[in-house]
């Protein structure tokens, strides 16, 4: 994080009026804005104003789509170990330069109409993107908290999709205007690059993060190197599966609005640019709303109900348009708003891009913090990489479905239940996405969980966290309040519960038994234990040695003592208020047998002290710092 920082701004949008943020997000909002107004100026001039044999209306979209994003794949590797090396701001700015060149040579294939040179300048313009993403990417941790970045990243991804929607809807209203549109497109995107220049020189210096870097040149060897650096993380590594299916499921859509409102929806450019407002608004506040439901943390719980949402109203989109028959000719914008069956498509579209924005975001906030800063980039670069490769097959696959037969809507419907699929495969792979998603429901459905002094929990290295023990769900709590996993040892019995021994299996937790009833399990459970902290994870412990049956704090263990005799590092006591008396607590007798016992959304919380070094703990002084905080 940048020395120059605030600690904290009041909210995403104040980053805007901060020097480390505000001119690198106009650059990246220009940039994104002008590929998008070229492309979609290109798209709709081969779709309804021109007519090349070799480039058909339905198969243009994917193709210019195809040929955009070529260069991730061949040049993100050499890209990221660029960023990586020098700094980002030197990169930027040069990155600037040449789209100016780029928008020159474009300004030609418009003014003269030339199909061949506008495609060669969609590829150069994928490469001045594929040399700006791994920058766009790393820039943020290396300026932002960890608190800032789930803002950060919104900030951006709501920048780049409405600098998206602005940029199409520009380019579909000026090829759009008889005999002269041509030109305006080309004089536009040469004035936004040249703007987009200018804000590059007010970006702040980004220190290279690894300068002793010796470039390897050569792409295929490097970009297998990226994957395998990135495969290191398996975390981080699957993450990237999973927003490169993100972006397999958007290209789908995005390469498909043309024709998609021409053929299915009967209407004209000005329709497709309709969808397109739509689909990027609804990008736009989910990636926003994630600041707010993550409580300004990194929040991957928000990631399966993301796509749980992508699927519903993607396979929705197909019903909505399922019968639907086009008038006999092109209708305007006025007249598809006036049918009230379009209106149901543009909500399907809308809540599709919305669930989304709550996927991708607190992806690419996850791998911005789990990732070394050495490589970060690279990291990025291979995120690219493979993007580019699931948006490659994604536009194979859609070509093909359509040569096969399936219509525009089936294609969606396909794409929505595909999307299912591999989002529940991607969720038992990584099972801290739905962990956190558990913990996500649990804290904003069941219980109104309110966190004091989660800044008190470590964002990186190894540490313990000690904690009363309130109930059976006291583990799902905390791992809402932690920004990472947290591996818990746990009463060897509550593994034999439920649903919620399944739970704290697929978590990691570690059994623990009395050592006179199995001293096998209990010195298993230290041993794995102090792995935990070796791999710089957070250890849970309750040192109450189990659940409370009357409400009222226990004496604490000697188990953290045993563990510090090996492993000397801060521990932080945790008190969860409020839990006793709910249906998951044993007030009353035997747990979890009286549903609703204080009905749903009852008021719990969490109260984090500040760390204590190992030298200074003992089980009756975390015992009374723990006390102290349920009594405040």
């Amino acid at each position: 994080m940048s020395d120059a920082a605030p600690p904290h701004p009041p909210n995403q949008f104040a980053l805007l009026t901060q020097r480390r943020f505000a001119p690198f997000f106009w650059t990246q909002f220009l940039g994104a804005g002008n590929d998008n107004l070229f492309k979609f100026a290109f798209t709709v001039l081969v779709t309804y104003q021109l007519q090349v044999a070799w480039l058909p209306p339905a198969l243009a979209g994917l193709a210019i789509g195809a040929l955009f994003i070529l260069p991730f794949l061949l040049f993100s590797a050499t890209s990221g170990q660029l960023a990586d090396k020098f700094d980002k701001t030197r990169v930027i700015r040069f990155v600037k330069t040449l789209e100016i060149a780029i928008m020159l040579l474009a300004g030609f294939g418009f003014w003269t109409a030339h199909v061949p040179t506008l495609l060669a300048c969609v590829f150069l313009m994928g490469l001045h993107s594929t040399l700006f993403g791994p920058v766009k990417f790393s820039y943020l941790p290396q300026h932002l908290g960890e608190r800032e970045l789930t803002g950060g990243n919104g900030m951006v991804e709501m920048g780049t999709f409405v600098a998206i929607l602005l940029g199409q809807v520009a380019g579909g209203l000026l090829v759009a205007v008889p005999d002269v549109g041509r030109h305006y497109v080309a004089f536009a995107c040469l004035g936004v690059a040249l703007l987009g220049r200018a804000t590059a020189q007010l970006v702040p210096a980004s220190p290279p993060t690894d300068p002793a870097l010796v470039i390897n040149w050569n792409p295929v060897s490097e970009t297998w190197r990226n994957l395998k650096l990135a495969h290191g993380n398996l975390v981080v590594f699957r993450s990237l599966l999973g927003i490169s299916w993100m972006w397999f499921f958007g290209a789908v859509f995005l390469s498909m609005f043309p024709a998609f409102a021409k053929e299915v929806l009967g209407g004209d450019e000005q329709v497709a640019s309709l969808l397109l407002v739509v689909f990027s608004v609804g990008i736009g506040i989910g990636s926003l709303l994630c600041e707010m439901l993550s409580r300004r943390h990194v929040e991957i719980g928000l990631v399966p109900f993301g796509a749980i949402g992508m699927s519903v109203f993607a396979i929705d989109l197909y019903f909505a348009t399922r019968g639907h028959a086009p008038g006999s000719g092109i209708a305007g914008l006025g007249e598809f708003v006036r049918q009230p069956g379009h209106w149901r498509v543009m909500a399907d579209l809308a809540l599709l891009a919305l669930f989304a924005g709550l996927y991708s975001v607190p992806m690419y906030a996850l791998i911005q913090l789990r990732s070394p800063a050495s490589h970060r980039a690279r990291i990025i670069a291979a995120n690219n990489i493979l993007n580019a490769l699931f948006m490659i097959v994604s536009a194979v696959m859609a070509g093909a479905l359509l040569k096969a037969g399936l219509t525009i809507p089936q294609i969606f419907l396909v794409t929505g239940l595909l999307n299912a699929v591999v989002a529940a495969y991607i969720f038992l792979l990584v099972p801290e996405y739905l962990l956190r998603f558990i913990a996500l429901i649990a804290t904003r459905l069941v219980y109104r969980f309110r966190v004091h002094g989660d800044e008190h929990i470590p964002t990186t290295g190894a540490a313990v966290l000690v904690c009363n023990h309130v109930s059976f769900v006291d583990p799902i709590l905390l791992m809402a309040a932690s920004p990472r996993p947290i591996r818990f040892i746990m009463d060897h019995r509550i593994f034999a519960t439920p649903v919620l021994g399944w739970l704290f299996r697929l978590a990691k937790a570690i059994p623990i038994a009395p050592q006179k009833d199995d001293p096998a399990t209990y010195e298993r459970a230290f041993a794995e234990a102090r792995k935990v902290l070796d791999d710089g994870e957070l250890l849970c412990i309750f040192p109450e040695g189990a659940i409370t049956r009357d409400g009222a704090l226990q004496p604490f263990k000697g188990g953290v003592m045993k563990i510090l005799e090996t492993h000397p590092v801060p521990v932080v006591p945790l008190a969860l208020h409020d839990l006793w008396g709910s249906f998951f607590s044993r007030a009353s007798g035997a747990a979890m047998t009286q549903p609703f016992r204080r009905g749903l959304w009852s008021r719990v919380g969490l109260s984090a002290a500040a760390p204590l070094a190992a030298v200074e703990v003992t089980p009756e002084r975390l015992r009374e710092r723990v006390a102290a905080m349920l009594a405040a």
